[in-house]
């Protein structure tokens, strides 16, 4: 009897916790969302917010995801011809002893700066399919590439973008070569610190097992290897392959992530909210005007306007780079502003509407939230580098 009297309440207590937890979990998130869609429908209209989420994603799927589909492709190819003539196992002897000791990443990682520095984020991740390439990471090494390669993601196309401008006080090329610099540092800050949180997690020994993909050896088992010409068309075909499923796996995280950041980036347009894409309610520029005090600092940009640039680039360095024109027509940018936008804009360059998609291409979602905070801080310090390496040139010379 005493023993049956003891269990009851332990049984209620239970219920009662397990009642609690259906209700709370459930009204918590309905709070949260209508809290949410409430904010952007007070500022934008019902019709306008629904409108604008459908365009946005829409015009993401069309003008971004193909778009990273069609660089997924063809660096696929290119990453799996370079394992098969063996590029890749030269890259990373030559360049080992320098990629070691900067980012704790074996020479091959190179290759994948060069890729996104000429591409975008995600096509370092055709390389990381490819087993040639894989075969030399360990698994705490493996999953900062995404890190390293956001970094450089779309390199060439903002530095050519600011040596475009004009109306622009000062020497462009000097800071642009600055502001690559900065990205760099940012890129080495950001890849150390994503290390040291998968080093707890997966240990220092064991190498990450490659994918059979077929992509590093045409031959076939037992049989004549072939020819250089079908060696060439079947590595590239295979990597092209894998390209496709990649551009597919990143589709709803750039959809998703990037409909919202675009949303709590952008403004009205001139006329009023239309529904079309690529509006919103600009909450993020207006955060960073009221932390301006703290920020003027730090980057050291000429007008409070100017801090919209790398709050833009959170979810696309394109949009970025668009408001910097808009700025450098007005007469309102300096080459020091310019130095400190082109490293925020190329070590962020839309890493909160990449690096969910990127994660969930690697099958590591669960890592999504240490990349991100890891990158936030590598492009935060690319930033300051070349406000003060900006400053530093300016005194010397």
């Amino acid at each position: 009897m005493s023993k049956n009297k003891l269990e009851k309440p332990a049984k209620t207590g239970a219920k009662r916790i397990s009642r609690a937890g259906f209700w709370l979990s459930p009204v918590l998130f309905l709070l949260i969302f209508g809290g949410i869609l409430a904010g952007f429908a007070i500022k934008m209209g019902v019709s306008n917010m629904l409108g604008t989420f459908m365009s946005t994603a829409y015009a993401l799927l069309i003008e971004t995801c193909l778009y990273i589909m069609a660089i997924a492709v063809i660096m696929g190819a290119v990453a799996a011809l370079l394992s098969e003539f063996g590029v890749v196992t030269l890259l990373n002897h030559i360049l080992n002893p320098l990629m070691k000791p900067l980012y704790g990443l074996p020479g091959a990682a190179a290759l994948g700066i060069v890729t996104t520095y000429l591409s975008d984020n995600p096509a370092i991740l055709s390389l990381a399919e490819d087993a040639g390439f894989r075969k030399y990471f360990k698994k705490y090494q493996f999953y900062a590439l995404t890190n390293l390669g956001t970094a450089f993601g779309m390199g060439v196309i903002v530095s050519t973008f600011m040596l475009g401008l004009k109306n622009v006080s000062g020497n462009v090329f000097a800071a642009v070569l600055i502001g690559n610099l900065g990205a760099v540092i940012g890129s080495i800050v950001s890849t150390r610190l994503m290390l040291m949180h998968t080093k707890k997690i997966f240990g220092v020994e064991e190498y990450e097992d490659a994918p059979v993909v077929g992509l590093s050896s045409s031959a076939p088992s037992g049989g004549k290897r072939p020819g250089i010409g079908m060696r060439i068309l079947n590595a590239a075909l295979n990597g092209g392959k894998s390209g496709v499923d990649i551009g597919l796996a990143i589709i709803p995280g750039v959809l998703v992530v990037c409909t919202l950041v675009m949303m709590l980036t952008n403004g009205a347009p001139e006329g009023g909210y239309t529904g079309g894409a690529y509006e919103g309610v600009g909450l993020l520029p207006w955060l960073a005007d009221k932390a301006e005090v703290v920020l003027k600092p730090l980057f050291g940009f000429s007008n409070s306007g100017a801090v919209s640039v790398p709050i833009t680039a959170l979810g696309s360095a394109g949009a970025a780079t668009s408001i910097v024109k808009v700025m450098a027509d007005a007469g309102s940018v300096t080459a020091h502003d310019i130095a400190v936008f082109t490293a925020m804009c190329m070590c962020w360059s839309g890493y909160l509407s990449t690096h969910a998609s990127m994660m969930q291409a690697l099958h590591r979602p669960e890592l999504t939230g240490r990349a991100i905070l890891s990158h936030t801080v590598g492009g935060l310090i690319a930033g300051i580098s070349a406000n003060w390496l900006f400053k530093l040139i300016e005194l010397i010379f």
